[in-house]
């Protein structure tokens, strides 16, 4: 990890988000004053499940996984944060813990906003609270997609949704399985290791995908969508 000053190249002058556009002035530089900006390397911790959430993070490039934390060093991954989006924002309206952990995919350029003057905007500025609220509400219905289904898909259904659900990344991130092992695969469909490949193989075999490596290739897709919805 490594914090960025003004003078760094990587410096950013402004968050693009479309949230930040509704901050008047002052707002704007209260959001500035409290900013901190980050580069993380890819395998770094962002964001720790129960540690205490004084900042507010928001991509700015780079890829991250989220993931909750179990018992006996398991974990389950839940979706895969891109640039653009905020890490931390459950801590604005909530306990002021991280209720999950993110680790860095990639190379990670992050902006840390303290949580207090975040709060602060949001109880000042109603139209910047509501783009905060939708983004929490999206990230809300990510999770409940998530343990929908963790609780009511079997494995190769659970397999199926993650390909397609990594596969819908590739047109922006065309690397995205080469940055994921197939223990993290297995991870995002709460599935062991050795399901995970056990199941890759027997849909390699049905002629539904093809594995290059770490790559995974969608060949028919129709019954890849059908295992995936009946579960």
């Amino acid at each position: 990890m490594k914090r960025i000053d003004e003078n760094d190249n990587e410096f950013i002058c402004d968050i693009q988000a479309p949230c930040f556009k509704d901050l008047d002035r002052s707002e704007l530089e209260l959001v500035k004053s409290a900013r901190t900006q980050v580069l993380f390397k890819k395998g770094d911790t962002l964001a720790k499940q129960g540690a205490f959430a004084s900042y507010i993070l928001f991509i700015v490039n780079g890829l991250c996984k989220q993931y909750i934390e179990g018992p006996g060093q398991k974990s389950y991954s839940v979706r895969v944060i891109q640039p653009g989006e905020f890490i931390g924002l459950s801590s604005v309206f909530d306990k002021n813990i991280y209720s999950y952990s993110v680790a860095a995919l990639t190379d990670c350029h992050a902006v840390l906003v303290e949580r207090d003057a975040m709060s602060g905007v949001v109880e000042r500025n109603g139209g910047f609270a509501m783009g905060i609220i939708k983004r929490y509400c999206s990230q809300n219905s990510s999770l409940y997609s998530s343990l929908n289904s963790l609780l009511y898909k079997q494995m190769n259904g659970r397999v199926a949704e993650t390909i397609l659900y990594l596969e819908s990344l590739e047109r922006i991130h065309p690397d995205i399985f080469r940055l994921l092992s197939r223990r993290e695969l297995a991870d995002f469909a709460s599935v062991s290791l050795e399901s995970m490949v056990k199941i890759l193989k027997s849909f390699e075999k049905e002629g539904i995908i093809e594995l290059k490596e770490r790559e995974v290739v969608v060949k028919k897709r129709q019954i890849l969508e059908e295992i995936s919805l009946k579960g």
